[in-house]
C-alpha cells in the first residue's frame, strides 16, 4: 500500500479539494476530524506526511508535531491556515515542521509541497541546499 497524506481538519470541503488535487498525481489522501482520530490512523495507516490545520478541536499543530516526533515514524508535518503570515511561517519552520501551506489551496502548490513531503527533506536538493552547503563551514 503507498504512503499517503493525512489530513486533519474537520473541514469535509477542504478535504474534497484536496482529495481530487492529490487524486491527479495517485497520491491517497486520508482525513480526521481532530488529533484523537489522527493518532489512530496514523498509528494504523501507512502515512509519509502530515497535513495539520493549525488549530484543532482538541489541539493545535505543535501537538501534532509533538506526536509524530514521539511516534518514532518518518512522516513530515506540514500546517495549514487560511490567516497564515510571514511570522506564523517563521514559527511553523522553526518548531521543526517541514512547510507551511497557505489556503485557499492552489494546486501547484499543494503538489509541490506535499509530494516534497513524502519525498523526504533529503530527497530535495534545491537552491537552498546548495546555498547552505556554501554557508557550512568546511568538517
Amino acid at each position: 500500500m503507498k504512503n499517503g497524506i493525512l489530513f486533519i481538519s474537520p473541514s469535509v470541503e477542504d478535504a474534497g479539494i484536496l482529495s481530487r488535487i492529490l487524486g491527479s498525481v495517485s497520491i491517497p489522501l486520508r482525513r480526521a476530524e481532530d488529533l484523537k482520530q489522527a493518532v489512530r490512523k496514523f498509528l494504523s495507516e501507512p502515512i509519509g506526511a502530515v497535513l495539520t490545520e493549525a488549530h484543532l478541536a482538541d489541539g493545535d499543530w505543535i501537538d501534532v508535531l509533538k506526536f509524530v516526533r514521539k511516534s518514532g515514524k518518518p512522516a513530515a508535518v506540514v500546517v495549514t491556515h487560511r490567516f497564515a503570515d510571514g511570522k506564523f511561517w517563521e514559527d511553523v519552520l522553526g518548531q521543526g515542521a517541514y512547510d507551511l501551506l497557505p489556503q485557499p489551496f492552489s494546486c501547484e502548490e499543494v503538489q509541490r509541497i506535499l509530494l516534497n513531503a513524502l519525498a523526504g527533506p533529503a530527497a530535495f536538493k534545491g537552491p537552498a541546499d546548495a546555498a547552505f552547503k556554501k554557508a557550512a563551514p568546511a568538517a
